[in-house]
């Protein structure tokens, strides 16, 4: 265990594959031009990313001097492994104000975890230092659990205790664990409506719940909470900017996890995150943002971004960013049941074809060195499946999967920004589910703000050709406001993709049930957004069976 109030020896990890970039932008930009960066992005960029030597000589904050509750963002738990579980919070007395009260001093936290709610049988303790540097959130590794077990967690410091949370483990890696119960969750634009699906998500008997991406927006929001239309408070003008700097991504995330759904939510159940564009920017690709700015400034932003996203997210230390480069890519097992290879389509990615335009199949957006995985990532992904000894193999990512035809032309526009726009990718990534034999594909998929089941093709245009998997695609939890069972292009869509079984664009979530014979999945909705306490109800449920891939109405 660590002193307290005293930080463990530092380390400094390999220097990221873009530090001589960053270091050349830096020595480009004028004085004010940096600045409007903020020092603290520009540092953070080409820094260790570990609390500074001077850190071991910053004041230590006596737990008993403060006296505002420092947990304010709740608490959170993710990545459930057998044995292990990592716990997350975050201190700040004041959230929405740089530095969260704190003074930038360091403070010493008590945790616990146990087996029962009322905690009389505390099985690990500890205490951990919160450094300024990482925003004073922790991201404890509490080891020596039991496998497949719920356990109950919560932080303390001076007279303060924060809210309890739940997590569990997974099974033990060879156990033939009978089901699985999970949720998939993306995209809650705080300025889009009420998490109100989140609330009841809360509630819901899952073991995980996988968010797919666009935890954040960086649009601004404004003092009455945009479409929340809020008369009983008012925002801080912080808010009503895009956000771009360390500061700006850091205080987004105290004001989306002040929201108390969203807080409900994470001390409900474990979490396992991965990002799309928004936690940054809006449809950026690897060094490249939507706005063409030269990719050595567009780094300093995303170094910033992926920075924020870590501190405020119940990751490992093996995801901590090194500058402007995170992996964020990683397996994870529920026994033999299931693996999981969660995905990152957006850093590695190549530019979107044809500017980004919804567009007709070319030579630009189907030449086979594009990638929206990058190599590495693919053949991670390929060799993952050749080794897994799973029943179902999962893939929780971020964008469209399936082909998805936008007309009813001969020739359809198709999306870009999905793996629509990275066909050749597609085509190896199935290429080498067929070779490893998988026969219990599924995709899990956010982004789009409308709940799709698919049926995945071996050629989507043969609707009589294999299918080979299933993608189950998650609305938004808030994100385009209330949505209509029916969007307009409904029929379009129904007609231009046979393989599509199901569409609906209403808020919400889908929870999924992985069992020894069959996967259910439903698809779960709420009324409205843009007002609270909307009931929720089940618009669809589909069942896939274990060896006979495809998506039948339950």
């Amino acid at each position: 265990m660590t002193p307290r109030g005293r930080p463990g020896p530092l380390s400094h990890p390999t220097p990221s594959r873009h530090d001589l970039e960053l270091r050349a932008a830096a020595r480009h930009f004028g004085r004010r031009r940096f600045l409007s960066l903020t020092a603290a992005a520009a540092s953070l960029a080409f820094s260790t990313n570990l609390p500074a030597t001077g850190a071991a000589r910053a004041a230590e904050l006596e737990p008993a001097k403060i006296s505002d509750n420092p947990f304010t963002l709740g608490v959170a738990s993710g990545d459930p492994m057998p044995t292990t579980a990592l716990l997350w919070t975050r201190l700040a007395p004041a959230p929405f104000e740089e530095g969260g009260g704190l003074n930038g001093r360091t403070v010493a936290v008590q945790w616990e975890v146990a087996t029962d709610e009322r905690f009389a049988s505390v099985v690990r303790s500890g205490i951990k230092v919160a450094f300024p540097e990482y925003n004073h959130s922790l991201h404890v590794e509490v080891k020596g659990l039991d496998p497949d077990h719920d356990y109950y967690y919560r932080f303390k410091t001076g007279r303060w205790i924060s809210d309890k949370g739940r997590t569990r483990t997974s099974p033990a890696p060879s156990a033939a664990a009978p089901s699985l119960t999970f949720a998939a969750v993306s995209c809650q634009a705080y300025h889009d409506g009420y998490f109100t699906a989140h609330r009841h998500l809360a509630g819901e008997d899952v073991d995980v719940v996988f968010h797919l991406g666009d935890y954040l927006y960086e649009y601004a929001v404004n003092a009455a909470g945009g479409a929340r239309g809020y008369t009983d408070r008012k925002l801080p003008d912080v808010f009503n900017r895009e956000a771009t700097t360390l500061a700006d991504y850091r205080l987004r995330y105290a004001l989306y996890k002040s929201d108390p759904d969203l807080r409900a939510v994470h001390a409900a159940h474990p979490f396992v995150v991965t990002w799309d564009d928004h936690e940054t920017e809006n449809n950026y690709a690897g060094p490249i943002d939507e706005k063409n700015d030269p990719p050595d400034e567009f780094l300093l932003r995303r170094a910033a971004a992926y920075r924020a996203y870590w501190e405020n997210q119940p990751l490992r230390s093996a995801q901590l960013p090194k500058g402007p480069d995170c992996r964020l890519y990683r397996s994870l097992a529920w026994g033999t049941l299931a693996r999981f290879d969660v995905l990152d389509t957006r850093q590695y990615r190549s530019d979107q074809a044809y500017g980004d335009t919804q567009h007709v199949p070319g030579p630009e957006s189907d030449d086979p060195k594009r990638t929206i995985t990058g190599d590495a990532q693919e053949k991670w992904l390929i060799d993952g499946w050749r080794e897994s000894g799973a029943l179902w193999n999962v893939v929780p990512q971020q964008v469209c999967f399936s082909q998805r035809r936008l007309d009813l032309n001969p020739v359809a526009k198709l999306s870009m920004d999905a793996w629509d726009g990275y066909r050749a990718s597609r085509d190896r990534v199935l290429a080498g589910a067929k070779a490893a034999g998988v026969d219990n594909l599924m995709v899990l998929t956010g982004d789009v703000h409308v709940g799709y089941a698919f049926d995945i093709k071996d050629r989507f245009d043969d609707p009589d050709s294999r299918t080979l998997g299933t993608e189950i695609v998650a609305t938004s939890i808030a994100s385009g406001k209330d949505g209509a069972d029916r969007p307009g292009n409904w029929e379009t869509y129904t007609k231009a993709n046979p393989h599509l079984k199901f569409y609906n664009g209403r808020r919400g979530y889908v929870r999924v049930e992985l069992g020894r014979k069959a996967a259910r999945a439903d698809f779960r909705t709420v009324s409205a957004v843009t007002k609270p306490n909307a009931p929720v109800t089940t618009a669809a449920s589909f069942v896939t069976e274990v060896g006979s891939p495809g998506l039948k109405p339950a």
